[in-house]
């Protein structure tokens, strides 16, 4: 079903939006929706009790109410973020049932909190926002975003970073002005925002407003947005209040209106006290009459409903390629990243390929490849901050159907294969010739295919982790103990043959094993290195290099099988990244 359109004397799409008797409670949307569908009586407690409001074209609506009065949670239904299926009641768009997936194409949802990339300038903030939400030319984008710009007021702090959290940047009036822009590239006739003017001076809460209120006025938008306790400035810009309580609303319409109904209720309003202020104190003597008890109004959502179908304004591939980008602009102005990662490489290289300067003893030999795997595999953590930070962001702009999550892994994966192979061959290069090892190029490349696949296996990893903690802390404590793990049983510490039954599948899914093994194969096999005498006894060599492959039970077959194992690891985790991510992305849609 199409939306269908208020032809108010313009060609823009206009549309009003209503509740009647919604009412929303915890229950619908946790585990007891199970029992409520199926007739079970539960428990629960009420947010929304019997709403019924109404959002036009061309005006500003503004939710007021004190804290945990339910105008967030309304303002999310309103915006189809909390599905219809999740309330009773009615949601509709032009008097017919939301569509939630058509909804969120022709609306725009801005949450409290600013969700950007502080080392993006505004204008690439706006620019990667309109490529990936419209279905339009490079220069149409582009031309776009300038249009908005000039529209939000922002040309003079176009070519500045975003910054935030210490880091400088625009002030904060601006970048809400930047959060607002970016659901606002695709031009949407419904524009929702939570809290805009939150944590701003007076002065820039009342642009703000302004902003809004023009854009209902000359564009024909509708316009709804929540706040706390607006000015008296501000409240003279909202066409409607709706003040809501405990879930239940007690007045919708002019401000004007609320002032002659407290009059009429006896209520006399001192000088210089805000209308809106006073009316939330005499709350009571606005009630417009018994509502119907919830228990009558309250329908069972419908289990059976399916996922909405979302519509992508870019291919797959189109999205990877913008997404690509993005990852590429931000990683690459991480200089601290960067930095770090490239004197460390250089700084192990050399100082390990110093420490195991041209050793031929066994020991010392295999030592290093342990020690080198070691420290490969537990300095890899410089994703997480990262993975973390922009999780927000991806939950944000995926609920909206600005691209696909699988879009997000892909690009993720393909930005972090230069920098990690470029940190492999500034670590393999020393270290490889000051160690001694075998001087062949073949050796020194599938040396250098394995140091690369090591980083990248510890990379998809902690990329997989970060989906699924809430902290940095709680993703450090886990990532390092389980690689802890990893080396306990890889086989060096403790043989295989002595890792108890029940726990050798920890041996099979070791970071270690594989790489250690091809290290091994890579020094130690084909026949030049199956005829390297390692031991001597007198003028016998009591251990050569195929004797001690027998030995640690590798075979040559298993030089490169060993390659495809680390793939699948690779492969394996960031498979599980998409599918932890999807699922979060999915709760946060529905």
């Amino acid at each position: 079903m199409e939306l269908q359109t208020l032809n108010l004397g313009s060609r823009r799409p206009r549309y009003r939006i209503e509740t009647k008797s919604l009412s929303y409670d915890l229950s619908t949307a946790t585990r007891n929706v199970h029992l409520r569908c199926c007739g079970f009586p539960s428990t629960c407690r009420s947010i929304l009790k019997n709403v019924c409001c109404e959002a036009l074209p061309g005006e500003l609506l503004a939710i007021v109410g004190p804290s945990g009065a339910g105008k967030t949670t309304l303002l999310s239904v309103l915006a189809g973020v909390i599905h219809p299926s999740q309330v009773s009641g009615d949601i509709l768009v032009d008097g017919r049932p939301m569509d939630v997936s058509r909804f969120r194409r022709v609306s725009g949802y801005v949450t409290q909190d600013d969700a950007l990339f502080p080392l993006l300038t505004v204008e690439e903030s706006l620019a990667y926002s309109a490529r990936l939400r419209l279905n339009a030319t490079a220069g149409e984008a582009a031309a776009r975003v300038r249009e908005l710009i000039k529209e939000l007021g922002l040309d003079h702090v176009a070519g500045s970073r975003i910054g935030g959290h210490g880091a400088g940047g625009i002030s904060g009036g601006e970048r809400r002005r930047v959060s607002i822009g970016v659901d606002l590239v695709h031009d949407p006739a419904v524009l929702l925002l939570d809290e805009p003017t939150s944590g701003l001076d007076s002065a820039s809460a009342l642009h703000i407003v302004k902003l809004l209120k023009s854009m209902a006025s000359v564009q024909g938008k509708t316009i709804v947005l929540t706040i706390h306790q607006p000015g008296f400035r501000i409240l003279e810009l909202f066409d409607q209040v709706l003040l809501i309580a405990g879930g239940t609303v007690h007045h919708q319409g002019p401000i004007a209106l609320l002032e002659s109904r407290l009059r009429e209720a006896g209520h006399r309003i001192p000088p210089h006290v805000n209308v809106l202020e006073f009316a939330m104190d005499a709350m009571a003597s606005l009630d417009s009459g018994p509502t119907t008890p919830q228990e009558e109004v309250i329908r069972a959502p419908n289990c059976s409903t399916k996922e909405d179908k979302i519509f992508y304004a870019n291919s797959r591939c189109g999205e990877v390629f913008i997404l690509t980008s993005r990852f590429f602009k931000n990683a690459s102005r991480t200089r601290e990243l960067f930095t770090a990662k490239v004197i460390q490489s250089i700084a192990a290289g050399f100082g390990l390929g110093t420490i195991f300067i041209n050793v031929s003893n066994l020991q010392a030999r295999v030592g290093f490849f342990a020690f080198s795997l070691t420290f490969l595999l537990s300095s890899t953590n410089e994703g997480l901050p990262i993975f973390l930070r922009e999780r927000r962001i991806l939950q944000r702009e995926t609920s909206r159907g600005a691209y696909r999550v699988s879009s997000y892994v892909i690009a993720n994966a393909l930005v972090f294969m230069p920098f990690l192979l470029v940190a492999a061959l500034l670590y393999a290069t020393p270290v490889y010739w000051l160690v001694g090892l075998r001087r062949e190029m073949d050796k020194f490349l599938y040396f250098s295919l394995v140091i690369w696949l090591v980083m990248l296996m510890a990379n998809s990893f902690v990329a997989c982790f970060s989906a699924l903690v809430p902290t940095f802390i709680m993703g450090n404590s886990v990532i390092s103990g389980l690689m802890g793990s990893f080396f306990l049983f890889s086989g060096y510490f403790i043989a295989k043959d002595n890792i108890p039954r029940y726990w050798i599948f920890m041996h099979y899914l070791s970071f270690f094993k594989y790489p250690f093994e091809a290290f091994v194969l890579n020094e130690y096999g084909g026949v030049r290195g199956r005829r390297e005498c390692l031991e001597w006894e007198g003028n016998m060599c009591a251990l050569d290099g195929g004797m001690f492959l027998r030995e640690q039970g590798v075979v040559e077959s298993q030089r490169w099988s060993h390659v495809g194992v680390m793939l699948a690891f690779i492969c394996g985790y960031r498979i599980l990244c998409f599918l932890i991510l999807r699922l979060r992305c999915y709760d946060v849609r529905r």
